[in-house]
């Protein structure tokens, strides 16, 4: 089947010019965000070895990367479906710190399949990753900087201004489950399918699996009510006493959840926060405390993160990390971009006066675009709002209506 040379291949997007400046706006105040937080910016090659790129991660991210072949090793490449594993292996053994180390990158990934129906195939990666940190200090400064990051590109956290999508922030903890599984001699395949029924909350489904593969009724009664427990903070407060008598690691979970709950509305008090004990994304990946952003009028999650201590074992130098990531250029749609109509026009001369008028403006700050030819310009198309005309000798600028 012929493809039209113009068409791109599913999934993958393109931004153009109006889109493109709101991005690269974005990408900015983001940078700096993460600066004045003292996180540090790497940019990691789009192309690794397999073995590196795909090491200490779920199944999940083998699925999503494209391979190639390295016509001068031979050896197996991937480009990068997610900088996370990058991140940690910079970490580990290209900029080595002792005690914790921030890093932030904005950059392109690429995916061999889409993660969901909707989603793109080509992201602009937004991430950051604290290395070197064991306590809950380390997942309150993520979290607290995704928020900060949402509120950089517009939307509402705490305090709602007109314009803003209203943020929810949604939190688990994947220690809760593992604790309560914990005790049994189950199998991988035993557990990913009580976690796939977990996220359906199929009641009578996930008793039905209880039934067929737990003795213990004390171990029945907690993992039963696990997908029940959900809703604002005051459901941790249910979740002790459903789980009474749970082993210690468990009700740890639950604890560091509460904590971080009490230091978030401190810092921003109005911040909506959702907790799913349920919820265990990334459970064969996450160790700790997980999360995701959700606002109003979008189905998908914008931004994820968590705590994922094992990742730098294969790299040699374990260390704890948590971190997060989101599509900069999903959010899009969900800001109001419109096309300014701004900047002034030069018509064309060879005057070397209007030149250095023209410079002049440029170094100010102002978008000048120079006529080059005596074709009448389209100022409309062009985004020009005003002209620059020479006016008794001296060149001005001079407003027009379109």
């Amino acid at each position: 089947m012929k493809i039209d040379p113009w068409l791109l291949p599913d999934g993958v997007e393109e931004v153009l010019p109006v889109e493109a400046l709101v991005v690269e706006k974005l990408r900015r105040d983001l940078l700096d965000l993460y600066k004045s937080w003292g996180y540090e910016l790497i940019i990691p090659p789009l192309l690794e070895f397999t073995d590196s790129l795909l090491s200490g991660v779920g199944g999940d991210l083998n699925l999503l990367t494209l391979k190639v072949t390295d016509q001068l090793s031979g050896q197996l490449m991937g480009l990068r479906a997610d900088i996370t594993p990058q991140a940690a292996r910079i970490d580990a053994h290209s900029y080595v710190k002792k005690g914790p180390n921030r890093l932030c990158y904005i950059d392109h990934v690429l995916h061999a399949r889409p993660k969901s129906p909707l989603a793109v195939r080509t992201p602009l990666q937004v991430g950051v990753e604290l290395f070197g940190e064991t306590g809950l200090a380390g997942d309150i400064e993520v979290i607290s900087l995704l928020l900060a990051s949402l509120q950089e590109v517009g939307m509402a956290v705490g305090g709602e201004q007109a314009g803003e999508r209203k943020v929810t922030l949604g939190l688990g903890h994947t220690g809760l489950c593992r604790a309560l599984l914990g005790g049994f001699k189950l199998s991988c395949h035993q557990e990913n399918e009580f976690l796939d029924l977990l996220q359906t909350k199929d009641e009578a489904e996930i008793n039905h699996w209880i039934r067929c593969n737990l003795d213990s009724a004390q171990a029945a009664s907690w993992l039963s009510c696990l997908s029940g427990l959900c809703g604002d903070a005051s459901i941790l407060e249910v979740a002790c006493e459903q789980l009474a008598g749970a082993p210690t690691e468990a009700l740890a979970a639950i604890d560091e959840l509460a904590t971080v709950s009490a230091l978030l509305n401190q810092r921003c008090s109005r911040v909506n926060l959702y907790f799913d004990l349920g919820e265990f994304r990334g459970y064969d990946y996450h160790t700790g405390i997980v999360f995701a952003a959700y606002v109003d009028g979008f189905g998908d999650a914008i931004a994820s993160g968590g705590r994922y201590d094992h990742i730098g074992e294969v790299y040699g130098r374990a260390r704890p990390a948590t971190g997060f990531g989101f599509n900069l250029t999903s959010v899009l749609p969900l800001l109001s971009v419109t096309e300014e109509l701004s900047g002034i026009y030069a018509p064309p001369t060879d005057d070397p006066d209007q030149w250095q008028a023209v410079q002049a403006l440029r170094r100010q700050g102002e978008r000048v675009v120079c006529g080059l030819s005596e074709q009448p310009p389209d100022l409309q198309e062009l985004r020009c709002d005003r002209l620059l005309v020479l006016d008794e000798g001296q060149y001005r600028v001079q407003s027009v209506s379109l």
